[in-house]
C-alpha cells in the first residue's frame, strides 16, 4: 500500500475515534439541555481550536472554492449534528447511531465511486464489512422492530454527515484548516439566528460547559483527521473508515456506563476488524 494510503486509513481511523467519544459526550449532554445551544458552545469551542491550529502551522488562505463548499459542508454538518443528537434524546441510541453511520457512509462511497472509480476489489469486500460492523456495532438487541416514526431524525443526521462529507473533500483539495474553520464559522452564524432569532431553543446550563467544550473539541479532531483523509486518499475509504465511530460510543458506553456488549456488537467488532483488513490490503 502507497504511504498516502497508509496515511488516509489512519487518519481515517483517528476520525472516527475522536467523532466516537464527541458522540457519547454529546449524545450524553444533549438528554437534557437545547440541541441548538449546545452545538453553538461546541462549534464555538471547535472554531477556537482549529483557529490555533491554523495560526501556528501557517496554514495558507484557502481559496473561494474552497470558503464556499467549507460553508456548504458547516451547513450540512449542522444538520447532521441536530438531527442525531435530537434522535439521540428520544429514540432508541442504538437504533439512531446505526442508521446514521449506514446512511452517511453509503453516500459518499457512491459519489466516491462515481468521480474517482471503482476501488480494488478487496476494497469492495472490506466497504461491505465496514457496513455490517457500522450497523451491528450501534445497533442494540432490543431495536430490532423499527417503525417508520423513527427513521426522520436518523435519515436527515445520514444525509446531512453524507453530503458534509462530500463538501469537505471537494473543500480540501488545497489546504485543510482554512474550509474547517469556514464551516465552524458559518455554523456558528446559523445556529445564533436560530437561538437569537427564531428563539428555537436555549443556551445550556454553565455546569455542563466543561462538557460541551470537551464535545466540541474532539468533534473538531474528528473533523479535522477525516478532512486530513479525504485531502490524501480516496473519498469513499475515508468516509466508511470515519464512519465507525459507532465501534468508540459502543467502547466508551461499556467501559464507563458498563453497558454490556451485545452478541451484535460482537459480530461488530469482528466484521470491523475484517474491513480493515480489507481495506488496507
Amino acid at each position: 500500500m502507497a504511504n498516502q494510503e497508509i496515511l488516509a486509513v489512519t487518519y481515517g481511523l483517528a476520525s472516527a475515534s475522536f467523532w466516537g467519544t464527541s458522540d457519547f459526550s454529546g449524545g450524553f449532554v444533549t438528554k437534557s439541555s437545547s440541541v441548538f445551544g449546545v452545538l453553538l458552545v461546541a462549534n464555538i469551542t471547535g472554531t477556537v481550536l482549529i483557529t490555533i491550529c491554523a495560526l501556528w502551522v501557517g496554514s495558507p488562505v484557502p481559496d473561494l472554492y474552497s470558503l464556499i463548499f467549507g460553508g456548504f459542508a458547516g451547513i450540512a454538518g449542522l444538520v447532521g449534528l441536530a438531527s442525531f443528537y435530537k434522535g439521540l434524546a428520544i429514540d432508541h441510541m442504538g437504533l439512531v447511531a446505526s442508521l446514521t453511520a449506514v446512511i452517511s457512509a453509503a453516500l459518499p462511497v457512491l459519489f466516491g465511486m462515481l468521480i474517482e472509480g471503482l476501488p480494488s476489489n478487496l476494497q469492495v469486500l472490506g466497504f461491505a464489512a465496514a457496513f455490517v460492523a457500522i450497523w451491528h456495532l450501534s445497533v442494540s438487541e432490543k431495536s430490532a422492530t423499527i417503525q417508520w416514526r423513527q427513521l426522520r431524525f436518523p435519515a436527515a443526521a445520514g444525509l446531512g454527515f453524507g453530503l458534509a462529507f462530500i463538501f469537505f473533500d471537494q473543500a480540501v483539495k488545497h489546504s485543510i484548516l482554512g474550509p474547517l474553520i469556514a464551516s465552524k464559522i458559518v455554523g456558528i452564524i446559523v445556529l445564533i439566528t436560530i437561538l437569537k432569532i427564531f428563539r428555537i431553543g436555549a443556551m445550556p446550563q454553565k455546569h455542563k460547559y466543561p462538557v460541551i467544550c470537551f464535545t466540541g473539541i474532539f468533534d473538531a479532531a474528528g473533523t479535522a483527521f477525516y478532512a486530513s483523509a479525504a485531502h490524501v486518499g480516496r473519498l469513499d475509504i475515508s468516509a466508511v473508515l470515519s464512519s465507525m465511530h459507532p465501534a468508540i460510543t459502543a467502547i466508551l458506553a461499556w467501559v464507563i456506563l458498563k453497558e454490556r456488549l451485545s452478541r451484535r456488537q460482537w459480530v461488530g467488532v469482528v466484521a470491523a476488524l475484517i474491513a480493515l483488513a480489507l481495506i488496507a490490503a
